[in-house]
């Protein structure tokens, strides 16, 4: 088996890698609500049992979001070498984001056009999941003899934290086996991603009394109370922040800071329903809340990070007598980092180097996705996000995934399971 005879089986298979790509793009795994899971990992299935795996469908019942109307199915395929050797696992999320505005070609139409496949979800991540196949697949048609075995997952959710895909296989043992992760994420072929941030997202609601417009001071605004916090976290907190900086390689430049973004304000009357002309009734905001996202680095502590905001809270309240509020966590995230020794990071490396005759490059991303759950859950810290697309064209319109860079990270993955298994 030499590198040569695996990099030409990948290339021998760039038509099935772009129909392949095409025929994921088409089944709209929309999440929200969760469409088509079952359909994706049926298809998924159908090709891989024919190539000899064995097949494991889970849904992920209790998980949030699952539903009879909307069940949260995952797929782990899995194929044994028969000699004793290293499980080598690539982990793709098969659900999309929805489509939104803005668009020049069909979402789902997966049209390819010179050296690029448009869609929803062809950069995030059906481009990287097709490719992770087709890998595997020139791989047992080159590889002979070979050690150990190896496993393909599609997995739901993880644009929306992943708790019905990674997170419940986690829950329910299924890394306990395996020795390495390729999460196919597209950070550009010629990056290992080893790992993220931290994440905690809660939910601050300030209180007031309602009375009417014309009277307001019969009343006591929660919008005004919520715009003193907004002041604070304006004038204290994101200077404190962007004092805050990390040995970590993330990337861009400036998620290499703390961040805090507010990610949505409500408060008052509710908002009219579409084609509703009437006119707010007056009322003095009785209810006002933000939902914050706060982003944080592995130097920090998360009980420092949620002490800043409650001390906030706490000079508000010192300020204004009758401020009265409740915070509520809604969910967090340790910040994760795989060693650069690492056995995934150095063979994904090396391959890099044979494929693209050029030096990796380690970073970590701004955001989280399913790394978190295989480390905290699953105790597997051999993990990283490797696969191809340009991640700055996730969730925008006009989504593209290039077919040389799927073909490029196709035989670099092939040759991580020759440096493992072969």
């Amino acid at each position: 088996m030499t590198d040569h005879a695996i990099l030409a089986a990948v290339a021998a298979r760039r038509q099935e890698l772009i129909g392949l790509t095409q025929d994921l793009i088409r089944i709209p795994t929309l999440n929200p609500p969760g469409q088509h899971y079952r359909w994706i990992c049926d298809y998924l299935a159908a090709r891989l049992e024919a190539a000899g795996f064995t097949l494991q469908f889970m849904r992920a019942v209790g998980a949030p979001g699952d539903s009879d109307a909307y069940p949260r199915w995952n797929l782990i395929a899995r194929i044994d070498s028969g000699l004793p050797g290293d499980c080598v696992h690539f982990n793709s999320h098969h659900d999309v984001v929805e489509v939104g505005h803005g668009w020049t070609r069909d979402p789902f139409g997966a049209e390819c056009d010179g050296d690029r496949i448009y869609g929803r979800g062809a950069c995030d991540m059906k481009g990287g999941l097709a490719a992770s196949v087709i890998a595997v697949e020139a791989f047992l048609a080159s590889a002979t003899p070979w050690r150990g075995s190896i496993e393909i997952s599609a997995t739901a959710d993880e644009e929306s934290g992943g708790y019905g895909g990674v997170a419940y296989l986690a829950e329910h043992g299924h890394y306990a086996h395996v020795d390495h992760v390729i999460i196919p994420e597209p950070l550009h072929k010629d990056r290992i991603c080893l790992g993220h941030r931290g994440v905690w997202w809660a939910e601050i609601e300030t209180h007031g009394r309602i009375a009417h417009g014309s009277m307001p001071f019969l009343g006591d605004s929660a919008i005004r109370h919520m715009g003193a916090v907004l002041e604070e976290i304006e004038h204290r907190l994101y200077p404190l922040l962007a004092r805050k900086t990390t040995a970590m390689p993330v990337v861009p430049e400036g998620a290499k800071q703390s961040t805090l973004n507010i990610n949505s304000i409500h408060g008052g009357a509710a908002d009219l329903a579409p084609g509703d002309t009437s006119l707010p009734a007056p009322n003095v905001a009785d209810r006002c809340r933000i939902i914050i996202d706060r982003r944080y680095l592995i130097e920090e502590d998360l009980a420092e990070v949620k002490q800043e905001i409650n001390d906030i809270l706490a000079r508000v309240k010192a300020q204004r007598p009758k401020f009265s509020y409740e915070i509520k966590d809604l969910f967090e995230v340790q910040p994760t980092m795989t060693d650069r020794a690492a056995p995934i990071v150095t063979s994904t490396a090396a391959a890099i180097k044979r494929v693209l005759q050029r030096t990796a490059e380690y970073v970590v991303s701004p955001g989280t996705y399913d790394q978190k759950h295989i480390d905290r859950i699953g105790r597997l810290k051999n993990c990283i996000a490797y696969g191809p697309g340009l991640l700055h064209l996730a969730h925008q319109p006009d989504e593209w995934i290039g077919v040389q860079d799927m073909e490029d990270s196709a035989k670099v993955m092939a040759l991580v399971l020759q440096d493992l298994l072969g």
